[in-house]
């Protein structure tokens, strides 16, 4: 993984938060009262899901243990809201060493822009196969969403590495704060092209609206059921 490049206050060093900012006025925003309510719930759903999250963690330290040596959980930095740096959880579904590999496999990316995917990565153990497919890995996340850095729908957040590369088009998807799942995630995920992407994520900040994240959220459950673009 790159090193972060970070300013004291935590803004990612290249972020032209100034350009983002002006994008985000011709923007309908949510109100203040909106925002409120938006956090409610998302404080809401992720209490109530902290039951399954701790049945699943349980259930996962011997597996992704013994499948290979490791932590459980994986804690990955990500730019978040207007080019803050956060850290973001997982479930652990790759080798400890994946990070050190990603210049080993980089010729087998099969994604366009910035971002890096592979359908059968080499990295990825026997056990983080299986909670990727069925998004398993990305359930601590919710912990990000009570810490305050993420909510439950949102532009998916970038890894440093995507950001440096970004466009100033494609720097507005960080104008809003990002979130578990999107209208990325619901049409498609990895089989979209990053340019869908980029306009799925931008069309989301400019439709925003409490109707909207509910109908994603509702949408998201059988998107992970099918598993479609989960690679």
């Amino acid at each position: 993984m790159c090193a972060d490049k970070k300013s004291s206050n935590g803004v990612f060093s290249t972020s032209p938060v100034s350009a983002i900012a002006t994008s985000v006025e011709i923007i309908p925003k949510l109100s203040a009262s909106q925002l409120v309510v938006k956090r409610i719930m998302d404080i809401t759903v992720s209490v109530l899901s902290l039951p399954f999250f701790a049945v699943a963690t349980i259930i996962l330290i011997p597996l992704i243990s013994f499948d290979s040596p490791g932590p459980v959980f994986y804690k990955q930095t990500r730019i978040g809201k207007n080019g803050r740096t956060f850290s973001l959880y997982k479930f652990r579904s790759m080798y400890i060493d994946a990070d050190q590999r990603l210049h080993d496999v980089s010729h087998l990316n099969e994604a366009e822009g910035p971002v890096f995917k592979i359908r059968k990565d080499p990295r990825v153990t026997r056990v983080g196969y299986w909670l990727r497919r069925s998004s398993i890995d990305e359930l601590p996340q919710i912990l990000n969403v009570l810490l305050g850095n993420m909510s439950l729908v949102g532009p998916r957040p970038p890894l440093p590495r995507e950001v440096e590369k970004y466009t100033k088009y494609q720097w507005g998807r960080l104008a809003v704060k990002p979130g578990i799942t999107c209208l990325w995630q619901i049409e498609g995920r990895s089989n979209l092209s990053f340019e869908r992407w980029v306009e799925l994520d931008l069309e989301y900040i400019r439709r925003q609206s409490l109707l909207l994240d509910l109908s994603i959220i509702l949408r998201t459950i059988p998107a992970v059921l099918r598993g479609n673009g989960a690679w």
